[in-house]
């Protein structure tokens, strides 16, 4: 299989050997990845770039062979990268704005869905477990063993996201009371 590589200058095609085996499993496990990159990825974010980007990363690690689990193995690789380019960007953005910079980029929000722009306020892990719980119907400790964390993280985490998006919910409909 090839995949590329995101460097400084652009993108740069890595070979890796795969046996048939191993890419069975892991264009078994595809489309449930590529789901769960959707859920995860930020409006900025191309969600089949996050899946390839997290791919590469697990190659790079340890052979396909060696992972027990490689959906939540790879959902895991999925969460920290799409947490890394939110931090990126928000170093970005934050040294623009001290230079004050435009940054030439678009400002406007692609248009999406109002319950998917609703999860846009979470960030990545609680998005992720949230969509592990509530979508996939994972139990928290299916959730907790899919991102390597507690259980008591996972409803933690769940929790949060949950709360997050009632307040949300409230003050729309407080704003459309008021309006």
């Amino acid at each position: 299989a090839t995949f590329g590589r995101r460097t400084v200058s652009g993108w740069v095609e890595v070979d890796f050997r795969l046996s048939d085996e191993d890419e069975q499993r892991v264009v078994d496990a595809y489309p449930a990845l590529r789901r769960f990159a959707f859920a995860v990825a930020d409006l900025d974010c191309d969600p089949d770039d996050l899946l390839h980007e997290a791919l590469v990363r697990v190659l790079d690690r340890k052979p396909i062979g060696e992972i027990e689990d490689l959906t939540a193995y790879v959902c895991r690789a999925i969460t920290n990268v799409a947490s890394n380019r939110r931090r990126s960007l928000g170093r970005r953005r934050r040294a623009i704005d001290r230079l004050g910079v435009g940054s030439g980029e678009e400002t406007s929000t692609p248009a999406v869905p109002s319950d998917l722009a609703e999860l846009m306020v979470l960030d990545p892990p609680k998005r992720a477990a949230l969509y592990l719980f509530a979508v996939e119907g994972y139990s928290h400790r299916q959730v907790a063993e899919a991102l390597d964390i507690t259980v008591v993280a996972a409803r933690s985490r769940v929790s949060k996201a949950l709360k997050l998006l009632r307040a949300n919910m409230a003050e729309e409909v407080h704003a459309i009371d008021a309006g």
